[in-house]
């Protein structure tokens, strides 16, 4: 893998979340300089003499955070309304907005910057492929979803989300700013806001058994990798255009949820230590996501998607499979 021969300046919009904040203490442990640009303010836990802060709305062209993008070297674009809630008309059009008008902006203050960045990492999801329980999707091959057999008619509007968001960053007038799109898969992390901890949570509670029979795919990424292939992605000037970050290995829920309580097992951290899996059937994700205020397509859509784009490059996951990511995971959470 290329990596950069002397310390860059990247800004990272949305990046008071938990990826941001995975993402801020990488690039500050590899030396370099962030600057997070968000609606609050900077994270503690991220706070140090190489990381700046600047605040902005998510949708104004504002000199107080758009300087931060003139002279830096790389954009990580992260920001967008979480999709952990329900997904009734306010929340799908706060969802479709906080992306569409955050991706347009950053576009406009690389478009006005003098010495603009040399590259525009824009987050998307895999969300964006064809519900499937058979196959793969990849950046070459991959369905587009909203029609497929299976999927509930209203998942089609994630998928509009999705292709509308990477429209927003693909329309922008930034010629000479390379863009690559974020397919992210889940990020598996030990960082707090993250789906690691509610899945491992399930898990110690019980609840971590076959949902709705199980067979639907989890894709997935560990941090780390993530991590790993943003360093990729900045370093190589010939990537370009949408491509899928997840491990090579998406596999049925079912197995997924084992391996994680296999983890906790391994690493002592059994916690409730009640001895079942159970199962759910789908009426009760439905009802279950009410209760919850989320949406059952996050956990019914079956989301099989590995990376062409990072083999061809010459990527190589530290944790490809999922069972040695699930250990070392659990290994170092709280219980």
């Amino acid at each position: 893998m290329r990596t950069p021969h002397r310390p860059l300046k990247i800004v990272i919009p949305g990046g008071s979340g938990h990826l941001g904040r995975v993402m801020t203490r990488h690039f500050v442990a590899a030396g370099h300089v962030v600057a997070v640009i968000g609606r609050g303010s900077l994270p503690a836990s991220v706070a140090g003499p190489r990381v700046r802060f600047a605040r902005w709305d998510g949708r104004t062209l504002d000199p107080t955070w758009a300087k931060e993008i003139d002279g830096a070297d790389v954009v990580l674009n992260l920001a967008g309304r979480s999709v952990d809630c329900r997904y009734n008309k306010r929340n799908l059009s706060e969802m479709l907005f906080s992306r569409l008008d955050s991706a347009r902006v950053v576009g406009e203050a690389i478009a006005a910057a003098s010495s603009p960045p040399s590259v525009w990492l824009q987050m998307s999801t895999a969300t964006i492929y064809a519900h499937t329980e058979e196959g793969e999707n990849d950046e070459q091959s991959g369905v587009i979803g909203g029609f497929e057999r299976g999927a509930e008619p209203y998942w089609r509007y994630s998928v509009h989300i999705a292709q509308a968001w990477e429209r927003a960053q693909s329309d922008a007038a930034t010629p000479t700013t390379r863009k690559v799109a974020l397919r992210s898969a889940m990020v598996m992390s030990r960082e707090p806001g993250g789906p690691f901890r509610v899945l491992a949570g399930l898990v110690r509670c019980g609840l971590g058994g076959p949902i709705a029979g199980g067979r639907m795919s989890l894709s997935w990424i560990h941090e780390k990798d993530f991590a790993g292939a943003i360093d990729l992605l900045i370093a190589d000037g010939a990537v370009s255009g949408p491509v899928n970050l997840a491990a090579p290995e998406p596999l049925p829920q079912r197995e997924f949820m084992a391996a994680i309580g296999r983890g906790q097992k391994t690493s002592g951290r059994r916690g409730f230590r009640v001895p079942l899996a159970l199962p759910a059937y789908r009426w009760m994700i439905h009802a279950g996501a009410v209760l919850l205020r989320t949406d059952p397509e996050l956990i019914l859509k079956s989301r099989r998607v590995v990376s062409s784009t990072l083999r061809e490059h010459g990527f190589k996951f530290e944790f490809p499979r999922w069972s040695q990511a699930a250990i070392e995971l659990t290994a170092g959470a709280d219980s």
